[in-house]
C-alpha cells in the first residue's frame, strides 16, 4: 500500500483531489498547492467526503506542527506528529466524526420512520374505507328492513 500511496501522489497534481480504486479498497488523495500531501485507504463503502474531510484537517494540523523544510526528508521514525492516531480513531466511525454524516443518517432514519408511518396511515384509511362501505351497505340494509316492516304491518290493523 505504501508504493501505491506513493505512486498515486507522485501522478496527482498539486491542489487536487482524487480516489483511485486499488484491489477492494479506495485510496483518497490530497496534494495540497504546497506539495503536501496525504493518502488515506478505506473500503469502498467509507464516504469520499469524511475521507477528504480528515485529510484537510491533518495535513493542516501537519503544515502547523512541524516546519517545512523536514517535509521532503523526514519519515514516521524522525517526524513526531501525535495528533494523526487521535483523528484516525475518531474517524472509524464516519457519522460520528463528521457532522453532515451524521445528519444524513438522522435523516434517513426519519425517513424510514416517516414511510412506515405513511404506510400505517394507509392501512387505516383502507381500513375506515371498509368500514363506511359497510356502514352504507347496513343503512341501506336497515331502511329496506323499515319499508317490508311497515308494508306488513299497514296490511293488518290491530282493532
Amino acid at each position: 500500500m505504501t508504493f501505491t500511496s506513493q505512486l498515486i501522489v507522485e501522478r496527482s497534481a498539486k491542489g487536487s483531489r482524487a480516489s483511485v480504486k486499488e484491489q477492494e479498497y479506495l485510496c483518497h488523495v490530497y496534494v495540497r498547492n504546497d506539495s503536501l500531501a496525504g493518502v488515506v485507504i478505506a473500503d469502498s463503502e467509507y464516504p469520499s467526503r469524511v475521507a477528504f474531510t480528515l485529510l484537510e484537517k491533518v495535513l493542516d494540523e501537519f503544515s502547523k506542527q512541524v516546519d517545512r523544510i523536514e517535509w521532503p526528508v523526514g519519515s514516521p521514525a524522525t517526524i513526531h506528529y501525535m495528533a494523526l492516531d487521535g483523528h484516525l480513531s475518531r474517524y472509524q466511525n464516519p457519522r460520528e466524526a463528521d457532522p453532515m454524516s451524521k445528519v444524513q443518517a438522522e435523516l434517513d432514519e426519519t425517513k424510514i420512520i416517516l414511510h412506515n408511518t405513511m404506510e400505517s396511515l394507509l392501512e387505516r384509511g383502507e381500513k375506515l374505507d371498509d368500514l363506511v362501505s359497510k356502514s352504507e351497505v347496513l343503512g341501506t340494509q336497515s331502511k329496506a328492513f323499515y319499508k317490508t316492516a311497515r308494508k306488513q304491518n299497514s296490511c293488518c290493523a290491530v282493532m
